[in-house]
């Protein structure tokens, strides 16, 4: 029996239901190597220039300056972290817009039907800056993220409500966050060379107005123990909170943050890698590194969002390389799920996982043109693995 078997033997044992948003990930023996993907290879591109395996379809929900089809909301430049969040039969995707104030800054929502119909769109956050990545909360809100310095998290309502502002969460350069209903806690992850990982500790969980604030201490290996250091000041000023605890360790360019099954993942650009927290071990290791691939060539390079499934694959979108979305297996395997062609300038952003796992959307953040006026948002829909 594999470890995919064993995992889940596990979960249906222990009367567990996985979904996307919860994902049981198995025991990964990092870093993942190169392999035939699960789906097989690629098939030439389609009329919308996506390369997918065979039984997978893709179509275009939105692009940015135009009005989302089915509605009357024109879609924001530069779709950046997205996530999907469950609403009755149906479900809403957000998606941050990684321009500043001025040129419309925020995020916004798809509303789908059941039937995966457009059925509505609008504005759920406004005049912030430079909305890069995020993540999905299991009180269903969505955690919008300035790439700024001192910028902030917003936390935004898909489901109705007013968008506000969390301090407590710290003041610095964010990029992705990632809800722990288990420790009930939220990580977190900066966007700088000498960038730190993060996790904030609400006073009450569900509740993000006030908490704690910590930073992961660790030594300079790419694997080991960890400890968490409380940041004296989340504010950042005048001491950057990177700079705050000594022997915190340094992530060269924090981007997507994942948590499932007692282990969170999360890409750092600068060098091109994934790493994975074993939280119940208190241990860290890599589960990818471009470097360490074999054979041939690392298929996957600028790193950056990632997402699961039930399956325990990990989804890892490029921000440049040749436009694709990885796929890093629990048996340890790394290889293209998608290849957008024709996007040179862009990069790939806010992939997310319907509840049924069936469909997953996914942004090419300045599409053909270039410019974050030219953004484009799709779907995938096929045989996904569960």
């Amino acid at each position: 029996m594999d470890r995919r078997t064993m995992l889940r033997a596990a979960v249906v044992g222990a009367g567990t239901v996985a979904l996307p948003f919860t994902a049981w990930p198995a025991a990964y023996g990092a870093p993942a190597q190169n392999a035939t993907g699960p789906y097989g290879p690629l098939g030439a591109a389609d009329a919308n220039g996506i390369q997918l395996p065979a039984g997978f379809t893709s179509s275009v929900v939105a692009r940015s300056r135009q009005t989302v089809p089915g509605t009357s909301y024109v879609w924001h430049d530069a779709p950046d972290g997205g996530a999907v969040i469950p609403d009755g039969d149906g479900w809403i995707y957000v998606s941050n817009s990684e321009v500043g104030s001025a040129a419309g800054g925020g995020a916004s929502r798809i509303v789908f039907s059941a039937t995966g119909q457009v059925v509505g769109a609008s504005r759920i956050l406004s005049g912030t800056d430079n909305n890069c990545a995020g993540g999905r909360t299991p009180w269903h809100t969505w955690l919008s993220c300035e790439e700024v310095s001192r910028g902030r998290v917003f936390e935004t309502y898909p489901l109705g409500g007013t968008a506000v502002a969390r301090p407590a969460m710290g003041r610095f350069k964010h990029e992705a966050a990632a809800a722990d209903p288990v420790r009930q806690v939220v990580y977190l992850t900066e966007d700088e060379p000498d960038g730190k990982f993060y996790r904030f500790v609400p006073t009450a969980w569900g509740d993000l107005s006030a908490g704690t604030l910590q930073v992961l201490r660790a030594g300079s290996a790419t694997s080991g123990s960890f400890t968490w250091a409380t940041v004296p000041d989340p504010d950042g000023t005048p001491t950057a909170t990177r700079r705050q605890v000594s022997g915190a360790k340094t992530f060269n360019g924090g981007e997507g943050c994942h948590y499932a099954g007692d282990t969170v993942w999360f890409t750092t650009k600068g060098d091109n890698r994934v790493w994975q927290i074993n939280l119940a071990a208190g241990t860290y290791e890599l589960a990818y590194d471009d470097d360490l691939v074999s054979p041939g060539s690392a298929p996957l390079t600028g790193v950056d969002n990632i997402t699961g499934t039930s399956s325990g694959d990990l989804y890892v979108a490029e921000d440049g390389g040749t436009m694709d979305i990885c796929v890093i297996t629990p048996d340890d395997t790394v290889s293209v799920f998608l290849r957008v062609t024709g996007h040179s300038g862009s990069e790939i952003t806010g992939p997310a996982f319907t509840p049924a796992g069936d469909r997953l959307y996914f942004s090419s953040q300045r599409g053909t043109s270039g410019s974050s006026s030219g953004g484009i948002t799709y779907c995938v829909t096929g045989p996904f693995r569960d």
